[in-house]
């Protein structure tokens, strides 16, 4: 049940309050008695305005001592709103009904009722919630002993955790290969055709290594964010994988992949690993090869590619140490779930242990941020880099947690008895929120930008659909507000915030990202009620915040263009390049048009692969002719063309590239874009 008291009454029929000299002792007996209450009287407890003197009475003094005088003046701020108003003699209370038929009507009904309702869950069967609270209070009553059992608890969790985080990474070896490398979702040995350089000299060995590996679970669900060309089609919001599949003599090897394929997605298309476990597998790689053949595997569709690429690899689960024939399977899996149903036993614990609002918050905070840093959703990393990520990020983001817990998260959380609501909805919700790579992410919108909006498919009806119970619940937090006379000062607020905002955006030449961790801050003042919504979201929005953080740090919530890109199309108009001469079947020669005043030179990538790369010469405004022969006879092959640019301080960067052109294997060249082929022995 949910109450609404007045404010000034809250508590009011308490022994404990009504005798300020009312001994800890005699207090704590009161709040614990086994006796049912009287019928139509409520449960003694401690005022809801002091922080107690013990871990269950709520009194741990993480806070300054006059924080309880603060949130006193704090709690009287909504008062303000109406000593300028004829408050009645007695103390009934006066709501006035809503009318929207003038506007000094109107501002009045938001004003709220006098005196205001103050929001407080009261518990259903509270015996029975109190119990586990009621039982250490019993076993153990010094303050001090209490606070040691705390630390204790989240020592004991730290040792146990972390123990089982560093056997699963650091300590496990594969026979002949060493400490598998830890894999991301997304990890590949050839990134681009541009950042591998000319000829894919960045990207070697092409051939002649193996290593194993290791991959977390829910590899089905890495998706491309950008276009990205294999051959003469582009592919998006799709796992990249292409070839792979087996014929006879692989025997326990995979099919060939091409080198820019997903590792783990190819592994588990091959079935080396499980998509609910992950696991581990041996890489083998295997040069140049050619016709990547698609086939359907393990809930994976492949891409086909009907031409050569110089680098290839398999995978296996077989491992075989060097001087022996004997092969043993390589066994490993994914412990983040099984290390999250150990953390979510002790929260829930400490949750339903400890009442004192600082020390819940501070216990959950320290512990899902850890959870989520090196288990649930982990950089790429070693063990001793994941604790040295952790740790690093922790610092600044404890103190935005303190900031939000001490004008913020007091409110919901203060003189809560509701234990079982606390741990359903606040923690439950704080879970939801930090495991955001298994909840949210799903939703269809990689980023809040217009370009990923546009380009996602469902990312703007699941906007629209986001947007719409975002609405709805303004509405409620609103008239919540207005019930506890704080909806002014929170209009004023936000529009703080929304002014901020728009500041933020009218920055030339950069673009606003909220990212969710931004998008928490944003949003956490308006749960600032004790309502049960209130925890749901509080919890949702503190979870969103610690993964934010804890993943991926404190982004710039103001970026450049190009880095929003993240490797996507810039725009640019790519070069208009001249049909080619194609002397036989098997050569074609390129002859390029003058440069642009603002351009450095000239690219044309061949199968995918950078194999040209020009700059313009000094006493010149054009660059060298292309002169290509086919090597693979009968194959398909495939031109894009891209202007460079030169960097200040060295290196070069690239515009789009323009679609593919095919070389076909009877020799006509298609041209993109255009209703005529060239074939063989046709002039320009």
């Amino acid at each position: 049940m949910q109450s609404h008291v007045a404010a000034g009454d809250q508590g009011g029929n308490s022994p404990l309050l009504a005798h300020p000299t009312t001994s800890l002792t005699a207090a704590q007996e009161t709040r614990y008695t086994d006796a049912e209450p009287q019928r139509g009287a409520r449960e003694p407890r401690f005022s809801g305005d002091s922080i107690g003197a013990d871990i269950e009475l709520g009194n741990v003094p993480l806070l300054p001592d006059d924080f309880d005088q603060r949130r006193d003046s704090q709690d009287s701020l909504s008062d303000l709103d109406y000593q300028q108003q004829d408050l009645p003699s007695t103390r009934t209370r006066r709501d006035p009904e809503f009318d929207c038929s003038s506007s000094w009507l109107f501002l009045q009904w938001l004003r709220g009722p006098v005196p205001p309702h103050i929001y407080h869950i009261e518990p259903s069967f509270p015996k029975w919630q109190a119990a586990p609270a009621r039982l250490v209070d019993r076993w153990v009553k010094p303050r001090a002993a209490k606070i040691a059992l705390l630390v204790a608890a989240v020592v004991v969790w730290i040792a146990v955790f972390f123990s089982l985080v560093k056997a699963s990474i650091a300590d496990q070896e594969v026979l002949g290969y060493g400490q598998p490398v830890k894999l991301s979702c997304h990890a590949r040995l050839w990134s681009n055709a541009t950042d591998c350089g000319l000829n894919g000299d960045l990207c070697r060995p092409f051939d002649d290594q193996s290593f194993a590996f290791r991959c977390p679970s829910g590899c089905s669900a890495a998706i491309l964010l950008e276009p990205y060309n294999v051959g003469a089609e582009e592919y998006n919001y799709r796992p990249l994988v292409i070839g792979g599949k087996a014929f006879r003599n692989n025997g326990p090897m995979s099919g060939h992949y091409r080198g820019d394929s997903s590792i783990c997605a190819s592994a588990l298309h091959a079935g080396v690993i499980d998509d609910a476990t992950g696991g581990c597998g041996i890489l083998h790689r295997t040069g140049l090869q050619d016709k990547f053949v698609n086939v359907s595997k393990h809930g994976i569709d492949s891409i086909d590619f009907q031409s050569n690429f110089p680098m290839s690899f398999k995978v296996t689960r077989q491992a075989t140490s060097s001087g022996s024939s004997d092969a043993k399977l390589v066994e490993c899996s994914d412990i983040r779930w099984s290390l999250f149903a150990f953390t979510l036993v002790v929260t829930v614990i400490l949750s339903m242990t400890v009442t004192s609002a600082p020390a819940f918050y501070a216990s959950m905070f320290f512990i899902v941020w850890f959870q989520v840093a090196m288990a649930s959703d982990p950089p790429t990393s070693g063990y001793y880099g994941l604790i040295s990520m952790g740790v690093g990020r922790f610092l600044p983001g404890a103190f935005v947690g303190f900031v939000l817990y001490y004008f913020c998260i007091w409110r919901t959380l203060k003189n809560l008895d509701a234990h079982i609501d606390k741990t359903v909805l606040w923690l439950g919700g704080c879970w939801v929120g930090a495991l955001n790579t298994d909840t949210f992410d799903r939703i269809p919108i990689s980023r809040l930008t217009p370009h990923d909006l546009e380009q996602q498919p469902g990312a703007i009806p699941a906007l629209i659909i986001i947007v719409g119970l975002l609405v709805g619940i303004t509405f409620l937090q609103a008239f919540g507000f207005r019930r506890e006379g704080r909806f002014f000062p929170m209009l004023r607020v936000y529009a703080a915030l929304v002014l901020g905002v728009l500041i933020l955006v009218a920055v030339p030449k950069m673009n606003l990202r909220i990212h969710h961790y931004i998008l928490s801050l944003l949003l956490i003042p308006g749960t600032t009620l004790q309502t049960r919504p209130s925890l749901l979201f509080q919890g949702i929005l503190v979870g969103l915040f610690i993964n934010g953080i804890a993943r991926w740090g404190f982004d710039s919530i103001l970026q450049t263009p190009a880095a929003l890109l993240d490797g996507g199309k810039m725009g640019t108009i790519p070069p208009k390049v001249d049909p080619p001469q194609i002397p036989d079947l098997n050569h074609v020669v390129f002859n390029f048009p003058e440069l642009p005043p603002n351009v450095d030179g000239l690219g044309v990538i061949i199968n995918d692969v950078l194999r040209y790369q020009e700059f313009r010469p000094k006493d010149s405004h054009t660059v060298p002719p292309l002169d290509w022969k086919r090597e693979h006879i009968a194959q398909e092959e495939y031109f894009r063309f891209g202007y460079v640019h030169t960097n200040a301080l060295g290196g070069v960067w690239y515009e789009d590239f323009s679609e593919a052109a095919t070389w076909r294997a009877t020799g006509q060249y298609v041209i993109p874009g255009y209703n005529y082929t060239m074939s063989a022995s046709t002039d320009e």
